[in-house]
């Protein structure tokens, strides 16, 4: 089968029966989560959400926000 011929469509159809087949539906969805791609400029957003922040800053605002009993992310998300 020459792969040329095959259309977008096909090609993921017959990549999924392959890992399907030799790794099983689990493992085929493992595999498929560690290669997607996601969407957007992580550092871009990274910069904009942190700016200039240090590590040891982003630990204290972390340690804080547990202490409060929010999770780090929820405190860091309201601010932008």
């Amino acid at each position: 089968m020459k792969s040329a011929r095959l259309t977008d469509a096909d090609i993921r159809s017959l990549g999924w029966e392959a890992l399907v087949a030799r790794l099983g539906i689990a493992g085929a969805l493992r595999f498929t989560m560690q290669t997607e791609r996601g969407s957007g400029d992580y550092a871009r957003d990274r910069h904009r959400r942190l700016g200039g922040m240090s590590v040891d800053e982003l630990v204290e605002r972390a340690r804080s926000a547990q202490r409060r009993g929010g999770g780090a992310g929820r405190k860091s998300r309201k601010g932008t």
